[in-house]
C-alpha cells in the first residue's frame, strides 16, 4: 500500500462528519516557493517565512549558504549553555574514562567493579544524549537551517556510533570541532578534520594502527565511504598503502607528549587527544592510486588525503550522494555531472557544489517529491507545530527518532543511515510516524516538562490551522488532503491528519 493510500485509509476510519477548518487566509508564497523553501530549510516556521519574504529566493540562498547567521533565541542558548558539554572538553572527559577504567579494573569485588562500570555506562550516555540534544535544538532553532541540514548530512556521511569504546564521550565534540566548522566549506578540511578527530580514529580503530600491526579498517572506510565510493578502480593494495600512510595516527590520552627518539621528534603531532607518533608510523615511500606518495611524517597523510578528494571519482561520488539527500533517490546523471564540475573547478568547496545545485532545473522539478526521512520528519514536525516556541523536554523527540530507526550517532556500522525512501517507507514505519502526528497534534508529548520532570502547566495542543499554514503549506496540499483535513471532528484530529498527510511527509 502507498503511503498515500496508508494516509487516506487512516482518515476515513478516524474522520466523522466533524466541521471544516476555516480558510479565509490566502497563502502569501506560492506552490513553487513554498515547495522550494521546505526543502532547503529543516522544515517551515514563522521566522523563516519572514525571512524568505525580506530577502527574496536567491538572497535568501545567498544567506543560507554563507552559514553565518546561527544565533539561537536566548531561551534555547540557555539551554545548551547549560549542557556539561559546553564545558568539559572532550580530552578531559577522555581522560577522566580512562583513569577510572583503570581504577575500577583495580578493584577486587565484582560487585563493586559491575556497579562502578555501570555509573561510567551512564554517564557515556548521558553525553551522548547532551551531544544530540544540542543538535536537535540547533536544528529546530537556528536561522542557519541550511547549515544545520548540512551538519546532519555530514555526520551521517562520516558516521561515528556512539556506543563503541569511548566515542559516547566524544560525540558532541565529534559534532562541534570535525563536522560544524566545514560543514560549507571545502571537502578537503572536512575530511582532515574527521581524520583527526578522536572519535573517527576510535570508532574506525586507527587509534591501532601502527608499524608492525597495521589495521586497515579507517583506510577502507576512507576510501569506499567517505572519498571515492565503490568500484573507484582502488584496489586491495591501495587500501594496504593508504593504511600504512595512516600509521601512527591515533589518541594519546597522556598529559605529556609520548617518548619518542630526539631524531624522530620533528615529526611529532599533537592537537588534543589526537597525536601522530612518529615512532608508530610505517615511514617509507607509498604508491596510492598510481601516485608515489614519499615517506615524510605527517605531511604523508595530507598529501594521501589530497589526492583522494582530487579524483574525478570523488567529485563524482559527494555530488551524488548530495543530490541523494536534496533532489531524488535516483538523482539526474546530467545534474551530478553539472555539480561534479564545479566540485572539481571549485577545488571542492561545498557551498558551490550545492549552490549549482539548488539552482539546477532539476531541483525545481524535484520539489515536493522527496520522502522525509524520520529526522527530517520529526525536525519539520515540530517547527511547524510549536513555531518558535522553547522545547524545555527534548526526551519525546530523542525518543521518536529512536523508534523511528534513526538515532543521532546511533548507527553501528559506518556506511551511516540510508538516503532513500525504501528504508523509511514501510508500513510498519508509516505507522509510527501516524502516532507521532496523533501525539503532537494532542499535545501531551510533555515538551515543555521542566527538566527536573515538573509537568508543565502549558498542555495544550497547538493550533496548526494558523497563519504559517495558509502562508507555507497549504500552497502545495491537494484538493484530496484538504478534503480529508475538512472531515476532521476537531482541531486535535485535524492536527494530526496535516502531519500524516503525503504532502507532508514529502519535501
Amino acid at each position: 500500500m502507498t503511503r498515500s493510500r496508508i494516509f487516506h485509509a487512516v482518515v476515513l476510519l478516524a474522520a466523522g462528519a466533524g466541521t471544516a477548518q476555516a480558510a479565509n487566509s490566502p497563502a502569501t508564497l506560492n506552490r513553487d516557493d513554498a515547495l522550494w523553501l521546505d526543502r532547503i530549510t529543516w522544515g517551515l516556521d514563522s521566522a523563516t517565512v519572514a525571512r524568505f519574504r525580506e530577502l527574496g529566493r536567491h538572497r535568501f540562498l545567498d544567506e543560507q549558504l554563507a552559514g553565518r547567521n546561527d544565533k539561537l533565541p536566548a531561551p534555547v542558548q540557555a539551554q545548551i549553555d547549560n549542557l556539561d558539554i559546553a564545558h568539559d572538553s572532550a580530552a578531559k572527559l577522555v581522560v577522566d574514562e580512562v583513569a577510572e577504567q583503570k581504577r575500577i579494573n583495580a578493584l577486587g569485588d565484582e560487585e563493586m567493579k559491575k556497579s562502578a562500570r555501570k555509573d561510567r555506562n551512564d554517564l557515556g550516555n548521558k553525553m551522548a544524549y547532551e551531544a544530540t540534544r544540542r543538535e536537535l535544538l540547533r536544528a529546530i532553532y537556528s536561522p542557519d537551517q541550511l547549515k544545520e541540514q548540512l551538519v546532519w548530512f555530514w555526520l551521517n556521511h562520516f558516521n561515528v556510533f556512539a556506543q563503541k569504546g569511548y566515542v559516547k564521550f566524544l560525540a558532541g565534540d565529534y559534532a562541534d570541532q570535525a563536522i560544524r566548522p566545514y560543514a560549507l566549506g571545502h571537502f578537503r578540511d572536512l575530511v582532515m578534520a574527521t581524520l583527526k578527530s578522536p572519535a573517527m580514529l576510535q570508532y574506525l580503530d586507527n587509534a591501532q594502527n601502527g608499524k608492525n600491526r597495521i589495521n586497515e579498517n579507517y583506510a577502507r572506510e576512507l576510501m569506499e565511504l567517505h572519498t571515492l565510493g565503490v568500484d573507484a578502480g582502488y584496489t586491495q593494495g591501495d587500501v594496504q598503502e593508504l593504511a600504512k600512510i595512516l600509521t601512527g595516527v591515533g589518541i594519546d590520552t597522556n598529559h605529556d607528549d609520548p617518548k619518542v627518539h630526539p631524531a624522530m621528534h620533528r615529526y611529532l603531532v599533537r592537537e588534543g587527544l589526537f597525536t601522530f607518533n612518529p615512532e608508530r608510523h610505517d615511514f617509507g615511500d607509498r604508491m596510492l592510486l598510481g601516485q608515489k606518495i614519499r615517506g615524510g611524517g605527517f605531511d604523508e597523510v595530507e598529501r594521501a588525503v589530497d589526492l583522494l578528494v582530487k579524483q574525478p571519482a570523488c567529485a563524482q561520488f559527494v555530488s551524488r550522494k548530495l543530490a541523494t539527500y536534496f533532489v531524488a533517490d535516483e538523482p539526474p546523471p546530467k545534474l551530478v555531472d553539472k555539480m561534479a564540475h564545479t566540485f572539481q573547478r571549485s577545488d571542492g568547496d561545498i557551498a558551490q557544489v550545492l549552490r549549482t545545485m539548488f539552482e539546477s532545473d532539476e531541483f525545481t522539478a524535484s520539489l515536493g517529491r522527496k520522502f522525509k526521512d524520520p529526522m527530517h520528519y520529526v525536525v519539520s514536525s515540530v517547527r511547524l507545530a510549536y513555531d518558535g516556541k522553547t522545547i524545555t523536554n527534548m526526551h519525546p523527540v530523542v525518543t521518536w527518532l529512536n523508534n523511528q530507526g534513526e538515532a543521532l550517532f546511533g548507527h553501528s556500522t559506518p556506511d551511516g543511515y540510508a538516503l532513500t525512501e525504501n528504508a523509511w517507507a514501510s508500513s510498519g514505519q508509516m505507522s509510527r510516524r501516524f502516532e507521532i502526528a496523533r501525539i503532537i497534534g494532542n499535545g501531551n508529548a510533555g515538551l515543555f516538562d521542566a527538566a527536573d520532570g515538573t509537568k508543565s502547566v502549558d498542555t495544550g495542543f497547538p493550533q496548526l490551522s494558523s497563519k504559517l499554514y495558509y502562508d507555507g503549506i497549504q500552497p502545495y496540499l491537494s484538493k484530496t488532503t484538504l478534503a480529508a483535513l475538512d472531515k476532521s471532528a476537531s482541531q486535535q484530529e485535524w492536527n494530526a491528519f496535516l502531519l500524516a498527510s503525503p504532502e507532508f511527509n514529502s519535501r
